[in-house]
């Protein structure tokens, strides 16, 4: 039979699922943000877009599952896991000034954040402050999701009736 030890579970509860992506022009600060938080990252499952994951496995040396690029649908991936509640974190350098053809995956990957209450950081300085909060190092800590079939469905009548009436 096995047997976890107490301090095994507690490990195991503590540990997080980050997702850490950027895009080509904030690549380099994810790295040099994820060198300085090597520790701290350490302790966590990390998951990535694909050009991002290989950069940050390589200078890290740490285990990083990679999706697809973020144009090839690994941002969707990473959608997916926020929608089935299996991610904890995301950290997401995306360059504002710089349009990208896959803006709408990264609106549709932000709004996901917010529909699910997702702790999301897209600066150094947020992502410094989340990674260093008690509130996500402890194991007591859990996400208020509110969002459940019901208002979904009321969502979707208020866009049905706003539809009928010939607005957008």
């Amino acid at each position: 039979m096995l047997c976890i030890s107490k301090l095994t579970r507690l490990l195991l509860i503590m540990q997080k699922t980050i997702a850490l992506v950027a895009h080509d022009h904030k690549k380099p600060d994810l790295i040099k943000w994820a060198m300085s938080h090597k520790a701290e990252l350490s302790k966590h499952k990390l998951v990535a877009t694909g050009t991002t994951g290989g950069l940050l496995q390589k200078e890290l040396n740490l285990e990083i599952h990679r999706f697809k690029s973020g144009p090839l649908g690994g941002d969707q991936q990473i959608g997916a896991l926020i929608a089935e509640q299996k991610l904890d974190c995301l950290v997401f350098f995306w360059d504002p000034l710089n349009p990208a053809p896959h803006d709408p995956d990264v609106k549709a990957l932000l709004r996901l954040c917010s529909v699910w209450n997702l702790p999301v950081a897209c600066t150094t300085s947020t992502a410094d402050m989340l990674v260093t909060s008690p509130l996500f190092i402890g194991d007591d800590y859990q996400r208020d999701i509110r969002y459940d079939r019901d208002q979904i469905n009321i969502v979707n009548v208020d866009i049905e009736i706003a539809a009928d009436q010939g607005f957008p």
